[in-house]
């Protein structure tokens, strides 16, 4: 069992707060994005993550680059500034977002056909009956 990494955004793209978590394990990248509305306090979100991390739908893994060394403390909070002045989120969070989307299409239009499918044969089956029972008298 390897060691995990597990980093939250929160950024706003409008209309609504987003929050996107990415989890770095065995150097592979998954990915989980989470609409917060209004913009959250650190209380709120810390109670989010301990009530529903549990329930985060994480996309596919895919690559990732190696695992850096912990900075020291002034690097890191410089580095957390810029992070916060600058939007948006890496291109591998994008990618594995992007992944976990249309995989989700996916499985929506499968579930879709199989509803049609299953409908058209109730009508089909619905038809057949109301015409063995128009003949039935004759």
């Amino acid at each position: 069992m390897g060691k995990a990494i597990v980093r939250l955004t929160v950024f706003f793209e409008d209309p609504f707060w987003v929050g996107v978590f990415e989890r770095i394990e065995d150097d592979r990248l998954s990915v989980s994005k989470v609409t917060f509305g209004a913009e959250p306090k650190d209380h709120e979100v810390y109670g989010f993550i301990l009530r529903h991390y549990d329930d985060l739908r994480f996309s596919p893994a895919v690559a990732a680059a190696a695992v850096e060394k912990k900075p020291n403390p002034k690097r890191m909070q410089r580095e957390v500034r810029r992070q916060v002045l600058s939007s948006g989120i890496g291109t591998k969070s994008q990618q594995a977002l992007k992944l976990q989307q249309e995989q989700n299409k996916q499985e929506r239009k499968a579930r879709s056909r199989e509803d049609k499918r299953i409908d058209a044969e109730r009508l089909f089956e619905l038809k057949q009956q109301k015409k063995r029972e128009k003949h039935l008298g004759h």
